[in-house]
């Protein structure tokens, strides 16, 4: 065996605490090593981006420059969870201004469409698919925004590798490949979509090449004419025409009314870390409430992988999210009571629910007195810049509607709205829907230490917490932490009227031991035996003591990090 492979064996043989993890020394699992760069990382969902933002960082672009670059890029080539008929969020560290600002790119549902008319046309609840579903979307905005504060390079320079494989074509990779068949016989049907998706008439297959000039159009247009050609310009007018004549309600005045809005990020500590999410109407503060109840027990002691671990995290979510079904939602229309909800004492208040012996079935949401698919990326460059970047369709390849010839389909976030009188989260015009995507940072004695998120839903949360807890408590690295077997339970209460009363379903990687399976379902969990959809995990930490960054990638998925 090469020097290189035994090191590597070493590393995977090293035993953290794990007490339930199905491997024959007990050691996380990793996939690869973590990648250790100097003068700069990314770290996305397909490797032909993460070298479009390497490329961008060597011509002496900022981080944030060569996050929109590889959005861009994976657009066109990950249209299965992103694209310019989206939204975004990001947190940027400035590492000049020493300061970590949050930028919230999402956008309103439109004016034209009240709540009666939608309960009239869709009174069983917002539709998934179709023109009901779209609001205004963010993304264009958001890198115009956040390209106005910490830009270097002029937007046609950041663009241009992402034009050029639209026009030149690029190999689809093999898991993309399979998301895109699957969105294919969904959304065939909508207008515009095969025409720009489905050339010959079906969804490329893995290693196909694949081109999008509708899409190069749309960005030299963007390029050159700047966030008000999606707005204001002709885009607008496009995608005005489009729904209009396809039974939508999104108009030019949304899109030309639309801006993004620079938030304060929210924290709480960890362990001596503070972890950094976006307020709402994202739902990051779910994991920073996760946090919070699970630093009361000693999850170091309980091991990784143990049926105690698992149970107090499996409640702790259950729990959490009952918070998030009747409290987060678009804050100029409801105050949520942030502080409150992320605070130590309220989570000693509900960690007393928990049962270490038994499931509940349901729990209420705290009494407050007074689905999906997406990209994350992040990017560090060599001055100390680093942002956590994370956009979506919402659901794949969003509603299905796809406008004319502009090479993109508009998201269905809007199927996130409740209509249920009284609700936060209740359908207004105007008002921006819940949001599953965040964003995630995390400081240590007020420094920057890690840039992550993890793709997926309703799974961002709960994921967020996994990995941490594997940082700190289990002392993983940054790969195996990211590899580590996960744990995603589904059925929670949600914003959108539906509301546990069973327990919900716990999905468990492979991994995690039979015995381990069998004790949770004594305790009452009903264990699915069935795959589940765990996340898309993407990591940039900084090591102050060695001048270094560490990258790690999701193994699940196309994901790629990479530095120089």
């Amino acid at each position: 065996m090469k020097k290189t492979g035994m090191v590597l064996l070493a590393v995977l043989m090293a035993s953290p605490i794990s007490h339930g993890y199905d491997r024959p020394t007990g050691a996380p699992f990793a996939s690869r090593s973590e990648v250790i760069a100097t003068q700069g990382m990314a770290a996305t969902s397909q490797p032909l981006a993460t070298q479009v933002a390497l490329d961008i960082l060597k011509a002496g672009g900022s981080a944030v420059d060569a996050a929109i670059a590889a959005n861009a890029t994976l657009g066109l080539m990950e249209p299965t969870g992103c694209g310019i008929g989206g939204d975004l969020f990001a947190i940027v560290w400035d590492a000049e201004g020493k300061a970590l600002t949050g930028l919230n790119g999402s956008g309103r549902s439109p004016q034209a469409l009240s709540l009666a008319q939608l309960r009239q046309l869709s009174p069983d609840g917002v539709p998934y698919l179709g023109p009901l579903t779209v609001s205004v979307p963010g993304a264009v905005d958001g890198w115009f925004e956040l390209h106005a504060r910490y830009g270097k390079l002029p937007m046609k320079a950041i663009l241009a590798p992402a034009i050029r494989y639209a026009r030149q074509g690029f190999p689809v990779s093999e898991y993309i490949a399979m998301l895109w068949a699957g969105n294919a016989k969904t959304r065939g049907e909508y207008p515009g979509f095969a025409d720009t998706f489905l050339p010959g008439g079906k969804a490329p297959a893995k290693g196909d090449l694949f081109r999008n000039p509708r899409l190069a159009n749309t960005y030299e247009l963007i390029a050159s004419d700047g966030r008000d050609a999606f707005y204001k310009g002709e885009i607008a007018k496009k995608i005005d025409a489009y729904m209009s004549e396809h039974g939508g309600y999104l108009r030019y005045a949304d899109l030309a009314a639309h801006k993004s809005e620079w938030v304060e990020p929210v924290s709480a500590s960890y362990r001596g870390y503070d972890v950094y999410e976006l307020p709402p109407n994202t739902h990051g503060i779910a994991a920073l409430q996760m946090l919070n109840i699970l630093e009361g027990y000693d999850l170091r002691s309980m091991g990784f992988g143990s049926a105690d671990y698992l149970h107090a995290l499996i409640e702790t979510k259950k729990i959490v999210y009952e918070d998030r079904a009747k409290y987060y939602a678009d804050p100029d229309f409801y105050e949520a009571p942030v502080a409150r909800l992320i605070s130590k004492d309220y989570a000693k208040e509900r960690r007393a629910l928990i049962d270490m012996r038994n499931a509940a079935s349901q729990y209420s949401a705290g009494d407050m007195l007074g689905d999906g698919d997406t990209i994350y990326l992040t990017v560090a460059d060599k001055a100390g810049n680093m942002v956590s970047f994370i956009q979506s369709n919402y659901g794949g390849m969003g509603s299905g509607m796809t406008p004319g010839d502009l090479g993109f389909g508009l998201h269905n976030r809007g199927a996130l709205f409740s209509l249920q009188d009284g609700h936060a989260n209740l359908y207004e015009p105007g008002k921006r829907p819940f949001h599953t995507i965040i964003p995630a940072f995390v400081m240590k004695n007020g420094k920057p230490w890690l840039s992550f998120g993890v793709m997926g839903g309703s799974m961002q949360p709960q994921a967020h917490a996994q990995i941490l807890v594997n940082l700190i408590d289990f002392d993983m690295n940054l790969q195996e932490a990211g590899d580590a077997a996960r744990m995603r339970h589904t059925g929670s209460s949600q914003p959108t009227d539906e509301v546990m009363s069973d327990g919900g379903i716990v999905y468990l990687e492979t991994g995690i031991l039979q015995s381990v399976r069998d004790e949770l379902a004594k305790r009452g969990h009903k264990v699915a035996t069935t795959p589940g959809d765990y996340g898309g995990y993407q990591a940039i930490l900084w090591n102050e003591a060695q001048g270094v960054y560490y990258g790690a990638s999701e193994s699940r998925k196309d994901g790629h990090a990479a530095g120089y």
